[in-house]
């Protein structure tokens, strides 16, 4: 087994091969001088079977071109088998057309790796799981349900005063899954536009204690939201749990907003200008070794994705 990465997220794929007891192979990721990207694998890997672990996470396209070159480096190394270890997919949120002349770019994307040639591809919370159908190779899409549920569980919410809350029709399903953990209800917030303006309401009756559950944290301007909404119709702890922190906003209104505390993943690196008193991180490493040695001695990857046997 060996361990590749560009230069997205080096704390995450440092921690992951602490957790294999091995260390990252030799490369070397970096620009020619008109910006161009170099990529130079400085160990043999002929035979070997190779994990790219790379997170395609702001700066987008330079991760994304990283990976791209890596994949297609490794695959003339005449390696046995390529993994691409992706925590965080880019261009997911356009996955079909919502309206006329949209392009579909997670399909586009997709396309891309294949070109690339992994042999196979694992995930971190894919934004819709139909995702996985745009590729042509074995798919693993991993969730963090396990460190949610443990977060939860320190909070010591009661099944009687606590509810999941779904910021989204599309995540419903995620609200499920940790709300059935639990034995929880659950409440959907449904927004739609009303004369050029959004109006959100709320599907469910609302609890002492609620928890917000997504794929991704981006301007922070819908958790902000709802966590208002939330307040409004009688919430006093209000929580968050997310997978993917791209917090491109101003995290000042996140500090500053109705929300006791966010809980996010280390799929992304988060900077310390971003890191406010209210965000809690949650490392995936674990969670990503544990799949990768799986994958490695050939044994089972589902019994460590929750509802797949």
């Amino acid at each position: 087994m060996k361990l590749f990465t560009g230069n997205s997220n080096l704390p995450l794929v440092e921690a992951i091969a602490k957790k294999l007891n091995t260390k990252l192979g030799k490369a070397t990721v970096g620009r020619f001088a008109d910006g161009e990207i170099k990529v130079e694998i400085e160990e043999n890997v002929r035979g070997c079977d190779v994990y790219v672990i790379q997170a395609c996470c702001p700066p987008v396209n330079d991760n994304l071109m990283e990976l791209l070159i890596m994949l297609d480096a490794l695959r003339r190394a005449s390696t046995k088998r390529i993994t691409a270890v992706i925590p965080y997919m880019c261009y997911s949120r356009q996955d079909r057309k919502h309206s006329s002349r949209e392009p579909i770019t997670a399909k586009m994307v997709a396309d891309l790796l294949m070109t690339a040639g992994p042999h196979r591809l694992l995930f971190l919370d894919l934004h819709t799981d139909q995702i996985q159908g745009f590729f042509n190779v074995a798919v693993d899409n991993l969730l963090p349900d396990s460190l949610i549920i443990d977060y939860i569980k320190d909070k010591d919410l009661k099944t009687t005063d606590t509810v999941i809350v779904s910021p989204d029709v599309g995540g419903t399903r995620r609200a499920r899954r940790i709300a059935k953990y639990f034995d929880f209800k659950i409440v959907l917030l449904e927004t739609r536009k009303v004369s050029d303006k959004y109006v959100t309401n709320i599907v469910g009756d609302i609890s002492d204690n609620a928890v917000i559950v997504d794929d991704m944290i981006d301007t922070g301007n819908r958790l902000i939201s709802a966590s208002e909404k939330l307040k409004e119709k009688g919430a006093k702890r209000i929580f968050a749990c997310a997978t993917h922190a791209l917090l491109s906003g101003d995290v000042q209104l996140i500090q500053n907003s109705s929300v006791d505390e966010v809980a996010v993943t280390d799929s992304i690196p988060l900077a310390e200008g971003k890191r406010i008193p209210k965000i809690k991180i949650l490392s995936v490493a674990p969670l990503i070794a544990e799949a990768v040695r799986r994958i490695h001695h050939q044994e089972s990857v589902a019994t460590i994705i929750p509802g797949v046997q």
